[in-house]
């Protein structure tokens, strides 16, 4: 798989996070999907249009909150990968 294929199905996996946990989807929801190599997907949350700068939050989001990303990641396309910020 590569990115483009799992942009192509990014809000099934919001969509199944959400049904799991909504704090998990809160923290994830906004996250830009940058780049997918070696099973390591990098994601970043910087959006020019709405902040003048980073709106990370990352204090917020918990080890269990990547654990159900990464679960809904693995239902929705198959693929098992690791979260990076």
């Amino acid at each position: 798989m590569d990115l483009i294929e799992l942009k192509s199905q990014w809000n099934q996996v919001l969509d199944l996070l959400l049904e799991q946990d909504r704090i998990a989807w809160l923290a994830y929801f906004d996250a830009r999907l940058v780049s997918l190599d070696s099973g390591k997907l990098l994601v970043n949350f910087a959006d020019s249009e709405k902040f003048g700068g980073d709106h990370n939050y990352k204090s917020v989001r918990k080890p269990e909150h990547t654990a159900k990303l990464v679960s809904a990641i693995l239902k929705v396309t198959g693929i098992n990968i690791e979260v990076v910020e």
